[in-house]
């Protein structure tokens, strides 16, 4: 195949729930592009979250998929939060190679108007996690959350983590519809671009603060390579209702970037949602407990659980649930 042969016009036709990789050679840099709707939509309507919870949610989910697709086994990428903010918990979970799941833990009675990402997180940590299975070690990486975004947290993480300069976008909405078709929906959108040249002394960073450095002692610099100079400027122009535009594909949204640089892009990953819980793994979670931990549970004459990820709600009758006779009389 001649290089002629592989050259066209980007396809005019968006991909939802997609994630599309690429890149562009000229300036070293390579990334990934993702457009999500439905997926996005059938997570976060499943619990009919606050708009700003579900915005922080959804932003979470973005960046989740950007990194969790990268993984070439099938494994799981998590992302978890545990903070002091509105908003506590945050945990999103990629089993790769496609399916997706998530929730948030709130606090109503802390939400107020105009709050941002930033200020619905707080303070707290962010993990990453990789789990290779049960029979591989886990590599866990942690951020600190300190009054920013998690766009602000994950190119701490990459800095510190990867050493790799490293750019991240993401972009949560919602769509209204007139018509007889659904009349609201969350769209979002990310992207992730790397600066990744042959030669590594080019992708060189300026060293971390020790924070016991003497007073009056010069700082370490190192001046920023051109490609990634370019990158970064081009990047920067990316607005909010790109990402999120149902009508705008992703290649031609990185024709808009790179398009005199020339960008190549590569087959997409489909992305759906689907949680990973059924009655058999519930019935299994509920013989972890102890045999009073089991009798507590009983209300009504049933034990329910409910998926804190989906909101399936699983019944089980106190012998499925294997509560012992003794149990049962001393709770009665």
């Amino acid at each position: 195949m001649t290089l002629e042969s592989q050259i066209r016009a980007p396809s005019a036709t968006p991909v939802d729930d997609a994630v599309l990789p690429f890149d562009v050679s000229a300036l070293d840099v390579r990334g990934r592009l993702t457009k999500m709707g439905p997926a996005l939509d059938e997570i976060l309507t499943k619990h009919d979250y606050p708009a700003p919870v579900g915005k922080l949610l959804g932003e979470a989910i973005v960046l989740t998929t950007l990194l969790g697709s990268t993984l070439k086994f099938e494994g799981r990428f998590i992302l978890q939060t545990q903070t002091d903010g509105p908003v506590s918990l945050i945990v999103v979970d990629f089993q790769a190679p496609d399916r997706l799941r998530a929730y948030a833990r709130y606090d109503a009675s802390k939400l107020k108007a105009g709050q941002d990402s930033a200020a619905l997180l707080g303070h707290g940590h962010l993990a990453m996690t990789i789990d290779q299975g049960a029979d591989m070690s886990r590599y866990q990486g942690l951020v600190a959350l300190e009054g920013g975004n998690l766009e602000d947290a994950a190119h701490e993480y990459f800095l510190r983590s990867e050493q790799i300069p490293t750019r991240v976008r993401l972009a949560v909405g919602e769509e209204f519809r007139g018509g007889d078709g659904p009349k609201h929906c969350w769209r979002g959108g990310g992207m992730l671009m790397q600066f990744l040249p042959k030669a590594p002394e080019r992708a060189r960073q300026a060293d971390l603060h020790p924070g016991d450095a003497p007073e009056g002692a010069v700082a370490h610099d190192v001046p920023e390579d051109d490609a990634w100079a370019e990158s970064r400027a081009l990047f920067g122009t990316i607005e909010d209702v790109e990402l999120i535009d149902p009508d705008l594909s992703g290649e031609r949204l990185l024709f808009r970037l790179f398009h005199e640089r020339g960008v190549r892009v590569f087959p997409v990953q489909a992305i759906r949602a689907q949680c990973s819980c059924s009655r058999e793994a519930v019935a299994g979670m509920l013989g972890s407990f102890t045999p009073k931990d089991r009798a507590d549970m009983v209300e009504n004459g049933k034990v329910v659980v409910t998926c804190e990820f989906c909101s399936s709600v699983y019944e089980f009758t106190p012998d499925e649930a294997g509560v012992v006779p003794e149990q049962k009389a001393a709770e009665s």
